[in-house]
């Protein structure tokens, strides 16, 4: 039997299709989507390092953010440590017209803005009252004598 020029390339054309689906099937796996951030289901150990890197490709800045330590000259770093100190001691002055013997004494004490009370409230608890003066504005908690 005898096989004609186009028949000899129709098999091989033939042959190599099979070689090749073969082995392209051998060698296929299946997609897995695994998501990055931890937002949408990412190991939570990528947060830290998605963060880092959206704040440091951020060029933003916010007009009305507070100055940072580091944005500020020597000369405004020693005066804000000088306010520090001075407020410092004003609250150790206020204390102690409040104190006796490290327990605090039930009453009032007005200073300049504020005006702290000190009432017994029994069971051994005290309560803090702190009213800003000038807006009127309070915060009070309770502390064990």
């Amino acid at each position: 039997m005898q096989v004609c020029k186009t028949g000899r390339v129709h098999m091989r054309l033939a042959l190599l299709l099979a070689a090749l689906g073969a082995a392209s099937s051998a060698m296929a796996t299946e997609l897995v989507y695994t998501p990055v951030n931890p937002n949408f289901g990412g190991s939570p150990l990528n947060g830290a390092v998605l963060l880092g890197s959206a704040q440091a490709t951020n060029r933003h800045k916010d007009p009305d953010a507070p100055v940072s330590s580091l944005d500020k000259t020597p000369l405004q770093q020693f005066n804000d440590n000088l306010q520090r100190s001075v407020l410092s001691q004003l609250a150790a002055a206020a204390t102690s017209g409040i104190m006796s013997n490290g327990k605090l004494i039930p009453g009032t004490v007005q200073t300049g803005d504020f005006r702290i009370t000190i009432a017994d409230i029994g069971g051994g608890m005290l309560q803090i009252t702190t009213t800003d003066r000038v807006t009127g504005a309070s915060t009070t908690f309770q502390v064990s004598q």
